[in-house]
């Protein structure tokens, strides 16, 4: 049996509820794709779904079944050869021979049949919760990526099925305020302490920070428009030179998917163009975007450090207390009541909303609603090994990714907290993600 980190142990009953929830919302996000939609347009930013979705089910294959639980054959003939994202180049997914969308799909279900007939009933150990917490959230993060597939190529908003309990009625508007932070130690990353750990979030390691001020909400539409309109995109002086050159590549505006209706701005969400919700988090904006607009307000984007501290410290009369909170609120796992991820509400709401998700410092959606860029290079934290999925982290230190924060309103709960790290090219405005800011 391969080793792999320590991790809480669940069990599995748990485990399998996890899988089985990870694959109706896979489900729920591609079926209902017409057929000339299972391949779709071959663009660079997007798989076609009859692909990612085997690729979905080689992941469980080939890490579960083949390396974990050491079965000598794949699911499927010729797996590895069709499904291997590492493998396989992103043109080639257009053009292989693969199974039918029905023969995929079976694919899937007799991966996941094979995986919990090797799952004696009661507590796992830590190896056996990890490798298929793994390939749970694996599964989740591609949920997130069907999510933004259907933005960039306007489908219809998916269909996501209500929680138990259903959705409460949120609070509305804006939050126009900062807070100030004083400096001080703090351990960033994730410790043995936290349940499921990705491996560049270790190891925990102590940094010194000096004291800095940070907006309480996401930076909204309605700020970012008075960027758009005071001429942010036409002058090279807001903007670095990469991204000055990418906005010229792109002939942008404004946002991606922005644009001046006869009653004001509106923007294409999904299929349908509506009246751009003046209070909700701007969205689908890249890094180069979030750091022009920082440029022309006279702000800039936090450091992870700084994110992290004002997601998960509190202070105690001048100074930071010794305590760290795993999410921003205390030590409870993501609700629908605490905050907008795991799609429930299929989009964004304003920033005001979700007051009991504050952060001890204040600060409102600090996880969930639109993931949240930073200034920080995605670089590994000193000590860092490449766990079971060694192309998770490692291939992409040094190839200009920027860290982001907090999850989307697509994110999946449970496997996001303060210290997870997303990593995406500085250029990339399809994914569901915008910034906060702080003072210079």
């Amino acid at each position: 049996m391969i080793k792999t980190p320590p991790t809480h142990s669940l069990t599995s009953e748990t485990l399998i509820a996890m899988l089985d929830d990870a694959r109706q919302r896979t489900l729920e996000l591609t079926q209902d794709l017409p057929a000339e939609r299972h391949l779709g347009p071959n663009l660079s930013i997007v798989n076609p779904p009859q692909w990612e979705i085997g690729h979905i089910g080689f992941f469980h294959d080939h890490f579960v079944l083949r390396q974990f639980y050491g079965l000598p054959n794949y699911q499927i003939p010729n797996a590895k050869a069709r499904y291997d994202s590492m493998g396989v180049t992103h043109d080639e997914r257009w053009v292989l021979s693969l199974p039918s969308m029905d023969d995929t799909l079976a694919y899937l279900r007799t991966v996941r049949d094979t995986m919990v007939s090797q799952l004696p009933a009661g507590l796992t150990d830590s190896a056996t919760s990890y490798v298929w917490q793994l390939a749970t959230f694996h599964e989740d993060m591609h949920g997130e990526a069907f999510a933004y597939t259907r933005q960039t190529l306007a489908d219809p908003a998916p269909v996501i099925a209500a929680p138990a309990g259903g959705l409460d009625t949120l609070a509305v508007g804006g939050l126009d305020s900062e807070v100030f932070v004083p400096g001080g130690e703090h351990t960033l990353g994730s410790d043995e302490s936290v349940g499921f750990r990705f491996d560049n979030e270790k190891t925990a390691h102590t940094q010194i920070l000096a004291p800095f001020t940070i907006d309480i909400a996401p930076t909204t539409n309605a700020a970012y428009a008075r960027f758009v309109e005071a001429g942010g995109y036409e002058n090279p002086a807001y903007w670095s030179p990469a991204g000055w050159a990418w906005r010229e590549t792109q002939a942008l505006t404004a946002p991606a998917y922005w644009r001046r209706g006869t009653a004001g701005w509106q923007v294409r969400v999904f299929n349908r163009w509506q009246a751009l919700p003046p209070h909700a988090p701007v969205s689908h904006v890249n890094w180069h975007e979030a750091s022009a607009y920082c440029q022309w307000a006279g702000r800039r984007l936090p450091t992870e450090l700084e994110w992290e501290v004002a997601a998960s410290r509190q202070v105690e009369g001048q100074a930071l207390s010794a305590h760290k909170n795993l999410y921003p609120w205390g030590h409870q796992p993501p609700t629908p009541a605490l905050a907008n991820t795991d799609g429930y509400r299929v989009g964004c709401v304003d920033v005001a909303a979700y007051p009991g998700g504050d952060s001890a410092l204040g600060c409102r959606q600090m996880l969930g609603n639109v993931w949240q860029w930073t200034s920080s290079l995605f670089k590994p934290y000193p000590g860092f090994g490449a766990d079971l999925y060694a192309e998770y982290s490692e291939p992409w230190f040094t190839d200009g990714r920027v860290v982001l924060r907090g999850g989307s309103w697509a994110t999946r709960g449970r496997y996001l907290n303060n210290n997870t790290r997303n990593f995406y090219p500085p250029e990339r405005n399809d994914i569901i993600a915008g910034f906060r800011t702080c003072a210079l």
